[in-house]
């Protein structure tokens, strides 16, 4: 047993130093880089806790240096630290994530973790520091840690639940940040939920917006788009948390930040899939289902390979949004015509290279996007086609208008040509506001903010109006 001046002060690492599990985080670097191991977990965990652990630490390296630490503990441990107090990390994580997190924070002189063998959590972590220490303080933050906290000189509680205050009254307790409804909301991301209302543009350009049978199924169509699209957005924030932390206003996303636990964002992730599908299959159609599985499978195949895969990844999201204006045409049985198509396919990949662009304008030290193959010395090429797409969308909708068959559609079709140099305006303002470090990284959120977008969206739908009934 070591002798100490002072009573050695110990730390747990998941849920203490950091608000966030490095297992979870760790599974989920393994399920981004390697997705068909995933057969081999069950196995794993037959063998023990220790032995998951030591497989997935064996193939992944977790991030350490972007991991979410608690800036009150750590400013806690460093004032301890000049007072001369030994300092102890001592976790149930993989011994290879908690060294390089000591290495990285340079504050602890010893650590002790989970081995191939020993599951440092609980009783067995307790002995493990009693037979060290004899005496010792000790921070942490679950049930779990009640063993160890009963047996400590002075317990410090991080975000405990009321079991927990109740257990330990006189306890130091370091308050956290608690999720909320408005957590909960931000997390599904409500404000993309505008994009799924393209599924109503063929009941628009159709002139049958007013009838029920096709008004309804839309609907229910737009409701499942936005529960698999938050579906979608839950799984991307999980795989893209190392990558998410290094930006300068993703790092505050309720996962990135670790307010909200990993394993509720699955759990959340599956639940918005089943309430989607069965809507999809129930309320409209099976054509319509297939639709919806369609998009999971393309966000899904997005999230885990598609995006990190240049140009590819902006054709994937172009595609994804002209996935919405077929399934509203089928939602509404209404046939889309190819002219719509190829316009959305052009516009939606300007916004794509837009959301890239911007991107790689906030960079500071880093030369490429984290989890994207973008560096800055594509900046030139993403400012040439971006517009470009953009300009050749406004052409397709000008040789549109320009045929024959519109006298049919709109009686006063001249009101529709003043719709292009309203495009050409926004278009090129957005490019020129990206150009100046003005646009927010989501170009989505940025129109449904701007005035300006705003009176570009009622003039288009005005003149659309006047074309069709003056």
């Amino acid at each position: 047993m070591q002798h100490f001046s002072q009573t050695p002060l110990c730390v747990d690492l998941d849920g203490t130093l950091v608000a966030t599990d490095t297992l979870w985080e760790s599974f989920l670097v393994l399920l981004r880089e390697y997705p068909w191991i995933l057969f081999l977990l069950p196995f794993w965990l037959l063998k023990g806790k220790a032995y998951f652990k030591h497989q997935i630490s064996q193939r992944v390296t977790l991030p350490v240096d972007t991991l979410p630490y608690r800036d009150e503990i750590l400013n806690f441990l460093n004032v301890q630290k000049s007072q001369g107090c030994y300092l102890v990390l001592a976790t149930a994580a993989h011994h290879h994530i908690a060294n390089a997190v000591a290495e990285y924070l340079k504050l602890f002189d010893e650590v002790i973790a989970s081995d191939e063998n020993s599951n440092m959590k609980g009783t067995q972590k307790r002995d493990k520091l009693r037979q060290k220490f004899g005496n010792y303080d000790y921070i942490g933050d679950s049930l779990a840690d009640l063993p160890i906290l009963y047996t400590a000189q002075q317990a410090y509680l991080v975000a405990p639940n009321q079991q927990l205050r109740k257990k330990f009254p006189t306890a130091y307790i370091f308050e956290a940040q608690k999720p909320t409804l408005k957590t909960w909301l931000r997390a599904l991301r409500p404000h993309q939920w505008v994009k799924n209302g393209l599924l109503f543009v063929p009941l628009m350009l159709s002139h049958q917006f007013l009838e029920p049978e096709k008004l309804y199924p839309t609907i229910f169509g737009f409701l499942a788009f936005c529960l698999a699209a938050s579906a979608g957005y839950i799984l991307n924030d999980l795989l893209d948390l190392s990558a998410d932390r290094s930006h300068s206003t993703k790092k505050e996303r309720p996962f990135a930040s670790g307010i909200l636990p990993i394993p509720y964002g699955l759990l959340l992730f599956v639940g918005l899939l089943i309430a989607s599908i069965n809507l999809a299959f129930w309320q409209i159609s099976f054509p319509f289902t297939g639709m919806i599985l369609l998009y999971l499978i393309m966000t899904v195949t997005y999230s885990f390979y598609l995006k990190r895969k240049m140009i590819l990844d902006v054709m994937v999201l172009a595609i994804l949004y002209s996935h919405r204006l077929f399934a509203g045409g089928i939602a509404a049985s209404i046939d889309i015509s190819s002219w719509l198509l190829a316009f959305s396919m052009f516009i939606f990949t300007s916004l794509a290279f837009l959301k890239r662009y911007t991107e790689l304008l906030q960079l500071s030290e880093e030369k490429i996007i984290k989890n994207r193959n973008y560096s800055v010395a594509d900046i030139e090429m993403i400012a040439s086609a971006g517009p470009t797409n953009g300009y050749l969308a406004i052409l397709v909708f000008a040789l549109y208008i320009s045929g024959e068959n519109m006298a049919q559609l709109y009686p006063a079709g001249f009101f529709l040509w003043f719709i292009c140099p309203l495009l050409l305006y926004w278009i090129t303002r957005i490019w020129f506001i990206a150009h100046r470090k003005q646009m927010v990284d989501d170009p989505v959120w940025f129109a449904l903010t701007d005035r300006t977008s705003w009176f570009v969206i009622v003039s288009i739908v005005g003149l659309l109006f006047l074309a069709k009934f003056l």
